[in-house]
């Protein structure tokens, strides 16, 4: 089917092509039109003259109508009008006697001509017009998506900017393309520009104070669309930089989130005419995508804060739990078992049934201390408070019971969320490894670079890992997020588990 089609589609296209070069939805120069109808006058009176010779008996009258017909279809209709008598006056020259057929058949059918070929000008060009409207809207649509994409895949607003204005700046045809963010009440300063090569444009970063009038002003002022259609005499800083910029007319709206307007999407043309009606709707619908890339972020950064003032007062609490089990808990049982020893040396020999009872007391001491020990130590590493995440990482692994390969290179001290990040995707992964990995090795990188700490654990177990089966992966990844990190899982079973994290770190 597609074989067949494309010939019928080829034999389409160039007929239309071919239609547009006879019948055009716009007049040719008035110019061309007077050299072309006196030169088919005179091509068809040579005709005329030469057929005249072969066939006296016959008129070839309708030989003038075809320059009537070129020049109906090629040209304005004052012209076609006048090629149509100049053609009459030149049949009734040849045909003297035909007055009738000149007056009653030739000349009417001559203005017919010229009557069908405005109407189907005025068809041709109305064509011609929605053609232009569905290619500038598909050119609109296409960029929408495409700025809509980079949005919805979460990129950061300076992101987003720069391929709004270019997108723009390509859907409208136009040079000027401006992003401005509001400073105050007296200054707006521009965020992105459209970058065409030759084209002087405002530079980014450049502040512009708001006094005067202007397209900006206005979207600050109302939160809508709004327009100058010439900047010829209209005062202000922002109207006189944009006329040594060769700008006649601008179209702005507002960027609005959470119902306040952050700043303005201007448009400028350099065309003396004003920029369309339906301009403003254009621009309103990458305006709208702006204000939702700012307002995404704005609720990201919000929901790492938040997240991550959650995990800092978690781990405040943790921290004081442990020192509160440290001097208080642990303090008293080590001087409840001192006194249990000095009691049990005041013990007489003789009296061994007290002795092994004293004994008993003294060793659940002992075991009761171990165990708020290791209940401490996984509330808080107190180890990870002194020495750091290089030898908190070294205590982790020489107590896994899953042989454990260190390679380690932090050579310095991190700040405190990040090392208990660190610390604690380490330890948990450890414990998975220990308790569903059945593997018999692991090994734990941790590599600190100037913007970033890499942690990697894999071990050589069964696999199938999951960050939903319960595992704890969630909660570490929670902690990682919040510390702006990333953590991956890679789990396929039967070839083992691999933990990956990165968390950025701030320079030195």
């Amino acid at each position: 089917m597609t074989e067949r089609g494309e010939p019928t589609d080829t034999r389409r296209s160039l007929r239309s092509r071919l239609l547009a070069v006879v019948l055009r939805p716009d007049a040719r120069p008035l110019s061309w039109g007077i050299v072309v109808a006196v030169g088919f006058l005179v091509a068809e009176t040579a005709v005329v003259l030469f057929l005249g010779r072969v066939a006296p008996e016959n008129a070839f009258g309708a030989i003038f109508l075809l320059g009537v017909l070129v020049v109906s279809a090629g040209w304005n209709f004052g012209l076609a009008i006048a090629t149509s008598i100049a053609s009459t006056l030149v049949y009734l020259y040849f045909h003297m006697d035909g007055v009738a057929a000149a007056l009653f058949v030739f000349l009417p059918l001559a203005l017919l001509a010229n009557v069908l070929a405005g109407q189907a000008r005025l068809r041709a060009a109305e064509s011609e017009r929605r053609r232009r409207e569905a290619d500038a809207l598909a050119r609109q649509q296409a960029a929408l998506r495409r700025v809509a994409t980079v949005v919805a895949r979460g990129a950061e607003p300076a992101e987003v900017y720069p391929v709004a204005v270019a997108e723009l700046a390509r859907g409208l045809g136009v040079e000027h393309v401006t992003l401005l963010t509001f400073e105050g009440d007296d200054h707006c300063v521009v965020t992105a520009a459209a970058e065409v090569e030759g084209t002087p444009n405002l530079a980014v970063g450049e502040r512009l104070s708001l006094d005067g009038d202007s397209v900006t002003l206005r979207v600050r002022d109302t939160g809508a669309p709004a327009r100058i259609d010439d900047y010829a005499g209209v005062a202000g800083s922002i109207a006189e930089r944009l006329r040594g910029l060769g700008l006649h007319s601008g179209v702005g709206s507002p960027v609005t989130v959470d119902g306040s307007t952050r700043g303005a999407l201007v448009v400028g043309s350099t065309g003396t005419a004003p920029l369309p009606p339906e301009t403003e709707d254009r621009v309103c619908d990458f305006a709208d995508l702006i204000g939702t890339a700012i307002g995404n972020a704005e609720t990201r950064a919000q929901l790492q804060a938040s997240r991550a003032r959650v995990v800092t007062a978690a781990d405040q609490a943790r921290r004081g739990i442990e020192r509160d089990l440290h001097d208080g808990a642990q303090q008293r049982i080590v001087s409840l078992g001192l006194g249990l020893r000095t009691l049990e040396a005041s013990i007489p020999e003789s009296d061994a049934a007290l002795r092994k009872q004293v004994e008993n007391l003294i060793n659940g001491m002992a075991d009761l201390y171990t165990e708020l020990q290791e209940l401490s130590r996984g509330i808080h590493p107190a180890i990870l408070s002194k020495g750091g995440l290089g030898p908190a990482l070294k205590t982790l692994s020489r107590r896994s019971v899953v042989p454990v390969g260190l390679q380690l290179e932090v050579n310095r001290r991190l700040p405190e969320s990040i090392e208990v990040a660190a610390y604690y995707v380490v330890a948990e992964s450890l414990v998975n490894v220990a308790k569903h990995a059945k593997a018999s090795a692991v090994d734990v990188r941790a590599e600190l670079d100037d913007h970033e700490l890499r942690l990697v654990v894999v071990d050589d177990g069964v696999g199938g890992a999951s960050t939903g089966g319960g595992s704890g992966l969630i909660g570490l990844r929670d902690r990682v997020e919040a510390v702006s990190g990333r953590l991956d899982v890679a789990s396929r079973a039967g070839v083992g588990t691999t933990v990956t994290a990165r968390i950025p770190v701030p320079a030195q």
